[in-house]
């Protein structure tokens, strides 16, 4: 009987890659009840468990004996459990001690409030210990040291991951499924071509696995982490590229011009733009004006930065090119307040507008469309409600996306599909790092503008515990006998609404004077209101959420705006889009439940007259001790007004899907890459892209198959997306 062939090395490695998107149920040792915790977790194949890095090492090669622990240092012990006693401490707080021995001698933990661990560790088990080593009443000491019970032959001279475990699945039978998972996929094929790879100093995707959860020294897993931060970087950024960029898919770019409609403009606007303001026109009309680039531009400010008038040059070319501009907004808020602000600088300018949202009425919005496919109407304000069928433009060049990040991720691509080669301007008020920009906005050329043309009064921000909301109230109050109007922001509409999508923080405080925990009631704006009308019986008090009819959101705006409301009580509805400069207080309930970009931008709604500002958060009642991220979150506002620093602190916080909003609209989510530190890495994964793109339009040299089907295996087939394949 002949033998059988040998596999050849491509085949075995198409298989072990083919083995990546394996069910997790297939590998050794993963029973039912463990591919149920496994998927608890978000992790349902092979590769799901491979990319759930370690949370954290037990370092081995340095363990010391407990004779060499050095005093005040933090090391990690490996040693035998010898006694383990739980006993009340005077004060009432459990108190737990764990004696663990080596054949030098013994070290004593100690662990607060935390009895369990009677039962998770008995003598004889053999644990690693990390903290800091300190000696008292005759014996060295840890106090609440990281601890884990490893198997004694696994552990000596070994670094061993540790994962955030689940319920059904142990720290050890984590680390032994892994282990058997990269023994499965073993050389699997990479998709980073040789070349760039020996560029950027980067190991092969098979090592970088092994090493991010089995490294022989911690130098090793930090190299991997930057491996797969490098990839998923350069993947995304060729999804981006591929997905919205017409210069990619060979699609004619509009040579805009500047001319009459420019100047008239120029000349209707009743101030002057800044410096920061020209440059980032100058940016703009350099973009729009190349036959051979389609402009893709971010244009980042921060709340009152004037992001509005330098869009409408943009517009104004439009109308000198005798095009089509259509500005995408949010929500209806927002597009009526480009009707009211922009609108009548664009007459003054000779340029035909119109307003359409879901509030408008059918005969108006039939003409509105009418006007659109002849292309008698220049320029289109509008909510998702210009995404429509029946919405046809003549020849849309200029896709206009305020707030981008409130969007689903698929939608900018919908309006662009309305006008193929037409050019993008994206803005937002929300300050994003440079570093989240250039990897989720990979696609997008940005400026910034950074200073206020009108500086205002700005604004004191307060925060305020539950004991002295009076001072709040009594600024309300002070604001009103003056002539001027207030806004009261909640969390909820109705009592009875669930709280999932607001921010994670206890819901239970403990009062400051009593001791005594309670828990924290969540304010709703239609209780408010009633309330307030009581407390304030000299001022009409009026709802705004995003539940009403957009005929009647739009009345109470207008009412606002006009003065006849005095207290606006609304939910984050009002975040962008309302400017009424009379309007000078805001109190925010239950400021602990928002992010930080979203109670920045809540507290520029007051401020912007010639009158300051006063914005007081209500928040549960501070706990001593060590910050909560929410609490963080607050003293930053109460510390500075700068929204680029704001956004760097929120970064450090939250999970930047948050901050841009994907929790709620789906989207990228970073999982290797640190923002805070990996600067130079985004930036080069970003050239690397373009330079392949300019090698290779849609990636099908042969060397680049394999990134190509990366891309499609992430983010789906973008090439027939936009049309080839």
């Amino acid at each position: 009987m002949r033998p059988a062939p040998a596999i050849p090395e491509v085949s075995l490695r198409l298989e072990r890659t083919c083995a990546l998107g394996e069910a997790v149920s297939r590998l050794p040792y993963v029973t039912d009840a463990r591919a149920e915790a496994f998927a608890r977790r978000g992790i349902r194949t092979v590769e799901d468990l491979l990319y759930h890095l370690p949370h954290r090492f037990l370092d081995f090669t340095h363990a010391c004996r407990i004779e060499e622990a050095p005093l005040g240092s933090a090391c990690t012990v490996a040693a035998t459990v010898d006694r383990v006693q739980g006993r009340r401490a005077r004060s009432g707080v459990h108190v737990t001690e764990v004696s663990v021995v080596d054949e030098t001698g013994v070290l004593i933990a100690t662990f607060f409030k935390q009895p369990w661990i009677v039962q998770q560790l008995k003598p004889g088990d053999y644990v690693a210990l990390i903290g800091k080593v300190e000696f008292s009443y005759g014996f060295k000491r840890m106090t609440a040291p990281l601890y884990e019970k490893v198997e004694v032959a696994a552990g000596v001279g070994a670094i061993l991951p540790v994962h955030y475990v689940t319920e059904g699945i142990s720290v050890a039978w984590w680390r032994r499924i892994v282990a058997t998972a990269l023994e499965r996929t073993g050389a699997v094929c990479d998709p980073l071509p040789p070349r760039l790879r020996a560029r950027r100093r980067l190991m092969s995707r098979a090592r970088a696995l092994r090493a991010a959860h089995f490294p022989a020294q911690m130098p090793e897993a930090d190299e991997a982490r930057r491996r797969l931060a490098y990839e998923e970087v350069l993947v995304l950024q060729l999804a981006l590229r591929l997905r919205n960029d017409p210069d990619v898919l060979g699609i004619p770019a509009v040579a805009h011009v500047q001319g009459a409609h420019v100047e008239a403009l120029r000349r209707a606007l009743p101030f002057s733009l800044t410096d920061e303001q020209e440059a980032c026109v100058a940016d703009i009309f350099a973009d729009m004006a190349s036959p051979a680039h389609v402009m893709n531009r971010l244009v980042l400010g921060d709340v009152g930065t004037g992001k509005t008038a330098v869009a409408a040059f943009a517009l104004a070319s439009v109308a000198d090119t005798g095009t089509q501009a259509c500005v995408m907004a949010p929500t209806s808020v927002l597009a009526q307040q480009y009707a009211v602000k922009l609108g009548p600088v664009l007459e003054a300018a000779g340029i035909s507008w119109a307003l359409l949202t879901g509030a408008t009425p059918a005969a108006e919005r039939e003409d509105v469309c009418a006007r659109l496919a002849t292309g008698s109407l220049t320029v289109l304000f509008g909510t998702h409600a210009v995404l429509s069928d029946d919405v046809r433009f003549a020849r849309l060049s200029l896709a206009v996306i305020d707030e981008q990040h409130r969007f689903g991720v698929h939608q900018r691509g919908e309006l662009r599909a309305k006008g193929p080669g037409a050019d993008l301007l994206v803005m937002t008020a929300t300050p994003i790092p440079r570093t989240l920009a250039l990897s989720v906005y990979g696609d997008l050329d940005t400026s910034y503008i950074r200073t206020r043309p009108v500086a205002g009064a700005g604004v004191a921000t307060k925060v305020l515990t539950e004991r002295n909301r009076d001072i709040a109230y009594t600024a309300v109050r002070e604001a009103l006998a003056a002539g001027r109007q207030a806004y009261v922001i909640c969390p909820l509409v109705e009592p009875t609404d669930s709280a999932d999508e607001l921010e994670d923080v206890p819901g239970v405080a403990r009062d400051e004077a009593t001791g005594e925990e309670a828990a924290v009631r969540l304010h709703a704006v239609s209780e408010e209101v009633e309330r307030l009308a009581r407390l304030f019986p000299e001022a009409r008090v009026a709802a705004l959420t995003g539940r009403m009819p957009a005929a009647e959101k739009d009345a109470v705006i207008g009412a606002f705006r006009a003065g006849e409301i005095g207290v606006l009580v609304s939910t984050t509805v009002v975040e962008v889009g309302v400017d009424v400069p009379n309007a000078t207080v805001m109190l925010i309930e239950n400021g602990d439940r928002f992010g930080l970009a979203t109670l920045h931008q809540l507290r520029g709604r007051v401020g912007r007259g010639a009158v300051a500002g006063q914005c007081y958060i209500v928040t549960f009642a501070r706990k001593s001790g060590r910050a909560s991220a929410a609490q963080e979150r607050l003293e930053a506002l109460e510390a500075t007004s700068d929204g680029f620093k704001l956004a760097e602190i929120d970064l450090r916080l939250r999970h930047e899907g948050e901050i841009l909003g994907f929790r709620q609209h789906g989207g990228v989510s970073l999982r290797f890459v640190d923002l805070e530190a990996d600067g130079e890495l985004i930036e080069a994964a970003r050239g690397d892209a373009l330079e392949l793109l300019r090698y290779a339009r849609r990636l099908d040299a042969p060397a680049l198959r394999p990134l190509r089907l990366e891309v499609v295996r992430r983010y789906g087939d973008v090439f027939k997306e936009v049309g080839g394949g």
